[in-house]
């Protein structure tokens, strides 16, 4: 297990926000302030520029939404673990952030203690959300059940509503079919062009939002959600 600290970087307008999570990454011994950046061009520029482990990131942005550089970072370095730290906590932020890659989403009044608590869970592979943001999760879930609910022919509804609401990215539901074929992380890797190491970030991403632990209850779920193509 690696004993290197956690590199972080912060995306933060606010000058009072971005000092106190600076404060809080600095004084922690097992993390370290990778850079801060106050607007989405420079954020981009720091992306690109730095190594890094997770990307705590506000939504409101001066020059853009923090939702295209999330969909950035997740899709181009999927090993990294994206937390959105904000005042938004509405069902249509909670769920733009998480459908563009965002694996935590905690509110700017977190005390430090929470904001520490909640980068080492994302990088044990969980998902930290605050108590108001897990409430707009679950109206967003029962507004879909509902909406297929009213549709006579259940069965059918279910599976359309299941496809629609794939939380799952194009690559991560190919390596998804080929894990459910029995494939090692090396072959999947060898039949997709990417390394085992990209193999096992997107199977990190997968467990956490399907909330599975294993190869195998990854498979059960997305059968039952209708993910699996036979």
């Amino acid at each position: 297990m690696s004993t290197d600290p956690i590199s972080i970087i912060i995306i933060e307008d606010e000058p009072e926000f971005r000092r106190r999570f600076a404060q809080i990454i600095e004084s922690e011994p097992t993390m370290r302030l990778a850079g801060v950046a106050a607007n989405k061009r420079d954020a981009q520029a720091l992306i690109d520029r730095e190594h890094f482990d997770v990307m705590l990131i506000d939504l409101g942005l001066p020059d853009g939404t923090g939702i295209d550089l999330i969909r950035n970072v997740s899709q181009k370095k999927p090993d990294v673990d994206i937390m959105v730290v904000t005042v938004f906590g509405d069902e249509q932020h909670v769920v733009s952030s998480i459908e563009a890659g965002a694996t935590g989403y905690i509110l700017k009044d977190s005390t430090p203690a929470d904001v520490i608590s909640c980068i080492r869970l994302l990088r044990a592979g969980g998902s930290p959300v605050s108590p108001v943001v897990a409430r707009s999760v679950l109206r967003a879930i029962r507004s879909r059940m509902g909406a297929a609910g009213t549709v006579g022919n259940v069965g059918a509804v279910s599976r359309s509503s299941n496809t629609e609401s794939n939380p799952l990215s194009g690559r991560e539901t190919e390596i998804l079919q080929l894990l459910a074929k029995g494939m090692s992380f090396n072959e999947i890797g060898e039949i997709l062009g990417i390394s085992p190491h990209t193999v096992t970030a997107h199977i990190k991403k997968i467990y956490r939002k399907l909330a599975v632990h294993s190869r195998g209850e990854a498979v059960y779920e997305a059968s039952q959600m209708g993910l699996l193509r036979s």
